[in-house]
């Protein structure tokens, strides 16, 4: 079972509210992959593996749409969105900073945090001083996460990531792969989560559980 996820996405977010606060156990079962807007050198660098990104920009509409959409959404869970403004975000920083964060044990950590700080604190995520306190916090080596988007080992990494959201047919976050089975949206995460066989030891109880990553 893959996850597929971004930090720029409002209904990944989402998603990892209702996933850790309803669904912990679901969210250990399955592998967490990372989904940007790669830079410039990174589509280079994806080209020449042979991958493809997917994602194409969205309209005006739809954009002023999102914005409705999310605050209702967020607002039924109790939580209260800030909308970060992105000036020439370089996405590859907080991404691959999430890989080493995996890789010592903190990925959902991680994920929780820096999603946070972007959708209720209106932080910039692509700031590596934003990472590096975010890192601070969890006890990871700061500069580490810092220079992750640098890193030639991190950065393939990366590509292979893309790489493989290509094969899944991935266009959009969240995306969750099961199988031959692609769930698409976070109103998705119900039919996902049945064809997945969830357990009964995946489900906090609604009035029981410990406050997700709101």
């Amino acid at each position: 079972m893959r996850f597929y996820f971004n930090f720029r996405s409002p209904y990944s977010w989402l998603t990892l509210y209702d996933l850790l606060a309803h669904r912990p156990g679901l969210a250990r079962r399955m592998d967490w992959i990372p989904y940007w807007d790669p830079e410039e050198a990174t589509r280079r660098e994806l080209d020449a593996a042979g991958g493809r990104f997917g994602y194409t920009a969205m309209s005006r509409e739809k954009h002023l749409y999102i914005l409705q959409d999310v605050r209702r959404l967020a607002r039924a869970r109790g939580l209260e969105p800030r909308w970060p403004l992105d000036r020439d975000p370089r996405w590859e920083v907080p991404h691959l900073a999430y890989l080493v964060a995996a890789d010592h044990g903190a990925g959902q950590e991680f994920a929780v945090g820096i999603s946070d700080l972007r959708w209720q604190q209106g932080a910039d995520v692509c700031d590596p001083r934003v990472v590096a306190e975010l890192g601070r916090s969890l006890g990871l080596d700061e500069a580490a996460l810092t220079g992750a988007a640098d890193d030639p080992k991190l950065r393939e990494r990366g590509i292979n990531a893309l790489r493989r959201a290509d094969r899944d047919g991935v266009f959009g976050v969240p995306f969750f792969v099961h199988g031959r089975e692609k769930f698409w949206g976070l109103d998705r995460l119900e039919a996902f989560a049945e064809s997945a066989g969830e357990q009964e030891a995946d489900r906090y109880p609604p009035e029981d559980h410990p406050g997700g990553c709101g």
